[in-house]
């Protein structure tokens, strides 16, 4: 029995995972989506994906060496958030505003906190929030087909017909689901996202639970508030939110109960912004706010520790 109770320091579980294992899984789920998004919006969208991945590399390396950290730009890290960053970003935004939101997603959203793993706040976020703020015009300027004009969720918050929308002909729901409409560069097909939401649970690196409450709440929420339920989760940045965003390790919830708790207030939020608020979109600023609560949850909803008995137990 002493042999089968004898415990060495930690780790007492190891694995092969790797930081860089979980970061290019990440990077190669996103594949699909950036696919798309040149099919759909031409080089300009490898342009402005290309220099915001440059730009988050220079910007960790830089704040790294000023910090004396060792550099670890190709861990895979600061690639997702110039991905991501792009991701929620309209394609013909002027390349300026693009390097200026990454130097703030790496600097103020990830560095300023010390790094990896310990910021608060989702980088990508963080960044496009001080754009949004700073040249309102230009993140909310969409073109699809060589036309400019209002998205579908844009379309749906002032009452208008969706044929007005920068959306394919056809049948919506199905256009809007493969993503043939104008949007941010890489939010617009749920199809694409979909397929690398799956290959993450596949391999493990999130919890199937968290996107599949978000998505469901918002479509319940929408629906019951009177609006298209199905044109909701379809459009805007649903997906890609609830998929990547919503579900990082570093700024989500950690215990079972906590993701539950993280998603559903997650989706209450997004509907409210959406039917009852002046913006049409409130994915960004929902995971935003939601990221500031993350350690109120953890805290609240620990499991108890091994053998722990409360106070006023015998």
């Amino acid at each position: 029995m002493t042999n089968i109770l004898k415990m060495g320091p930690s780790p007492h579980i190891r694995t092969s995972e790797t930081v860089e294992k979980v970061m290019y899984d990440v990077i190669i789920s996103l594949i699909p989506a950036f696919l798309f998004a040149v099919y759909v919006f031409g080089i300009r969208a490898f342009i402005v994906t290309a220099v915001s991945i440059l730009t988050c590399m220079v910007t960790e390396y830089l704040c790294q060496k000023v910090m004396g950290q060792e550099p670890s730009i190709f861990d895979g890290s600061a690639i997702i958030t110039g991905i991501l960053f792009s991701f929620v970003i309209p394609v013909i935004m002027p390349l300026q505003y693009v390097i200026v939101g990454c130097v703030v997603s790496i600097g103020l959203g990830k560095m300023v906190f010390g790094g990896l793993g310990h910021n608060v706040f989702n980088p990508a976020l963080v960044g496009r929030a001080f754009v949004q703020a700073s040249w309102p015009v230009a993140i909310t300027t969409f073109a699809y087909d060589g036309k400019a004009g209002a998205t579908v969720l844009d379309a749906m918050k002032r009452g208008i017909s969706l044929d007005s929308a920068l959306l394919e002909g056809g049948n919506q729901y199905v256009q809007a689901f493969i993503g043939r409409m104008g949007g941010c560069l890489g939010e617009t097909s749920a199809l694409a996202l979909l397929i690398g939401g799956i290959y993450l649970i596949y391999k493990k690196q999130i919890d199937w639970k968290v996107p599949a409450i978000i998505i469901g709440t918002v479509f319940v929420l929408t629906w019951a508030m009177g609006g298209d339920p199905l044109m909701h989760i379809l459009s805007g940045g649903l997906f890609l939110g609830a998929f990547y965003m919503a579900t990082d390790m570093v700024t989500s919830p950690h215990t079972p109960k906590g993701k539950i708790i993280y998603a559903l207030l997650l989706g209450l939020l997004i509907s409210m912004i959406r039917m009852k608020g002046g913006y049409p979109e409130g994915v960004a600023y929902s995971i935003l706010i939601m990221n500031g609560v993350v350690p109120l949850i953890n805290r609240y909803t620990k499991p108890k520790k091994f053998g722990e008995v409360k106070a006023n137990e015998k």
